[in-house]
């Protein structure tokens, strides 16, 4: 081989070649690494309604470390992601020296115990809020299936002008709903949307002409629903009355 000028002719300008490309990036990985590209700027591109201007200082001076070429985008995403409100962010370098950051927030739907909160996606997290938020009540995992359920619920009675304030789900799926007005919905653990169904056609020629306070409305009966009339559990013990009035459905 080394008689033949044409092949050491080939290994040398392979190797002159490999020389070139590590010295190259060699010197790309140290230009990019210079003063020269700061990040000079982060820019939210989407409005907030929970999120706060300080809260994304804070993860800013914390997490986005480097210059345009070397800020780890992995790690930057991450620390948006740990703020209470969010739920999903996307990052990503905007030439020459921007930082883009969309973020996206859960939105309340109800709330979970004493601490925590579930999303419009039946998801938990945790958060501060002080508005008006229907309870939601059940066994652990549920939550997503309870916030299925009271998107229906909700649905089906704001035809009535009736809000749901309170859902439940027993661990054997049995379903209650309390509603605004007090009255609490026993739906029980089968047929649950057709009988909340029967009871939202026949509201206004039965549990609406009563012009009594309600305890509750029973609708776990095949043809009918019985109601939890207040006065009448409580009437004395020399005029008996029963606590149940039937509504007929038909």
């Amino acid at each position: 081989m080394w008689d033949r000028p044409a092949v050491l002719n080939g290994i040398a300008n392979a190797l002159f070649a490999v020389a070139l490309l590590l010295v190259a990036y060699a010197a790309v990985h140290y230009a990019v690494r210079l003063p020269a590209f700061p990040l000079r700027e982060v820019r939210v591109t989407n409005e907030l309604a929970h999120v706060t201007p300080e809260q994304i200082e804070t993860i800013v001076v914390r997490e986005v470390k480097g210059n345009f070429f070397t800020l780890d985008l992995e790690r930057a995403r991450a620390g948006f992601e740990k703020l209470p409100w969010v739920r999903n962010v996307n990052v990503r370098r905007q030439w020459p020296d921007r930082l883009e950051v969309s973020f996206e927030e859960h939105v309340p739907l109800g709330r979970w115990g004493t601490a925590a909160l579930v999303n419009t996606y039946g998801e938990l997290f945790a958060a501060a809020y002080d508005g008006n938020l229907p309870a939601f009540v059940g066994p652990p995992g549920s939550a997503k299936e309870i916030a299925i359920q009271y998107g229906y619920f909700r649905r089906s009675l704001a035809t009535l002008g009736l809000t749901p304030v309170h859902v439940q789900v027993s661990p054997r799926r049995a379903w209650q709903v309390r509603l605004t007005n007090g009255v609490t919905l026993q739906l029980g653990r089968e047929s649950v949307e057709a009988r909340l169904d029967r009871f939202v056609a026949v509201y206004e020629r039965t549990v609406g002409r009563l012009q009594r306070r309600l305890n509750y409305v029973d609708l776990r009966y095949p043809n009918g629903f019985a109601v939890g009339i207040p006065e009448f559990a409580h009437a004395q013990p020399d005029k008996p009355r029963s606590g149940k009035s039937r509504g007929a459905t038909g």
